[in-house]
Parts: structure tokens; C-alpha cells; sequence
């Protein structure tokens, strides 16, 4: 559970990193290799990984401290927080505390910068004259976007409720952030190669040419 969360975390972190990558070569296109060199870009890797596992210690310690006497069957396909603490008969108050608190420090500012990042990222593309111009600029960040978006919209929903709230239905629901998500990932990127799109239309044509009439 504390490696499944952590590399959450770490994806998280990693895609607010993208953002400020995205701005920096979409709004500062002069000074990309000077913000975004070899150095950076390793210590903003390296940053995600231990920010990620280190932030998870104090709540992995509470979590292992909780009593389960009710059931010891998790409801769930896989050791989750939310269905932990849903067997525990232990008090689970300073858990949830330390989720919000830990969401305000970490989880809302990395959020805010890749929604302020986007802010800017857009306003710079619609000060560009030509509509060819817009397009492909757009189209540098696009995947990042979706894959921003795909992450925020599945994990938001299920992980910032109460647990009182929750019921076992949200099991199906983390199929989308657990299985979907890390799916289309490098779909998403891949598409973007234009030998990749060259390759699948020739599939597409050859599968619609050879299809009986």
C-alpha cells in the first residue's frame, strides 16, 4: 500500500513537472535549455521519486497501528487506504486529518501549479497571430493535458471524501485511475510520433481495403 500510494504521489509530481516544463518551452521558448537542461530535469526526477516515499512515512506508520478486529478481508482488488480503514475498528480520526493536512501541502499546490502553468500556457497561444501558429503549439502540450487530466479527474473524486462517505461501489470506480489511466498513458504519448499516426492509418486502410464487401 505504501509503494502503490507513493508512486501516486510520484506520477503527480511528475506531471506538475511537465506542466512547468510545457510552460517554460511554450512561454519562454529563448530560455528552454537554459530552465529545462540536463541538470534540471534530473533534480526535478529525482525530487518526485523522494518527496513521494518520504511524504508516505508518517502515514504508513499510523495505518500499521490500526487494530482489525471486524474482518481482515479487504473489499477491494488490491490493499488500498480507503478500504483499510474501512475494516479497522480503530480510530481512524488522526488518519484522515493527516490526509487533508498532507493534500494542503502537497497534493492542492502541485494541482494549482499545473492548473496556473495551463493558465499561462494558453494565454501565450491565443497572443499568437496565426491559426497554424495556435495549432501547433497547442499540440506540444496536448497529450500532457490529457493525461493530466484523466489522472485529476479519476483520483480527486475517490481520495479527497470522508470515509464515512465512501462505500464498497468505489472499488469499481479505481479501475479507472489503477487500470485506464495507466493504459492510455503511453497511447496518449505515442500518438503524438508521426511515424506512430503514419503506421496506423496504413494498419486502419489495410484493414478496411482487405474487408470483404
Amino acid at each position: 500500500m505504501y509503494i502503490f500510494i507513493s508512486l501516486i504521489l510520484t506520477e503527480m509530481l511528475t506531471l506538475t513537472a511537465m506542466a512547468y516544463d510545457r510552460y517554460v518551452a511554450i512561454c519562454h521558448p529563448l530560455h528552454y535549455f537554459i530552465f529545462m537542461s540536463l541538470r534540471h530535469t534530473v533534480i526535478f526526477a529525482v525530487a518526485s521519486w523522494t518527496i513521494a516515499f518520504l511524504n508516505l512515512t508518517g502515514y504508513a506508520v499510523l495505518i500499521s497501528e490500526l487494530s482489525f478486529c471486524k474482518s481482515h478481508l479487504i473489499d477491494h482488488f488490491f490493499c488500498d487506504a480507503i478500504p483499510l480503514l474501512m475494516i479497522s475498528c480503530s480510530d481512524t480520526f488522526k488518519i484522515e486529518i493527516l490526509t487533508y493536512v498532507e493534500g494542503t501541502i502537497l497534493d492542492i499546490p502541485a494541482f494549482l501549479l499545473t492548473f496556473i502553468s495551463y493558465i499561462f500556457i494558453i494565454s501565450s497561444i491565443l497572443k499568437i497571430q496565426s491559426s497554424e501558429g495556435r495549432k501547433k503549439a497547442f499540440s506540444t502540450c496536448t497529450s500532457h493535458l490529457t493525461c493530466v487530466s484523466l489522472f485529476y479527474g479519476t483520483s480527486i473524486p475517490l481520495y479527497m471524501r470522508p470515509t464515512s462517505s465512501l462505500s464498497p461501489k468505489n472499488k469499481y470506480f479505481s479501475l479507472l485511475y489503477v487500470v485506464l489511466v495507466p493504459m492510455l498513458n503511453p497511447v496518449i504519448y505515442t500518438l503524438k510520433n508521426q511515424d506512430i499516426k503514419e503506421a496506423l492509418k496504413k494498419t486502419v486502410n489495410k484493414m478496411v481495403f482487405l474487408r470483404p464487401h
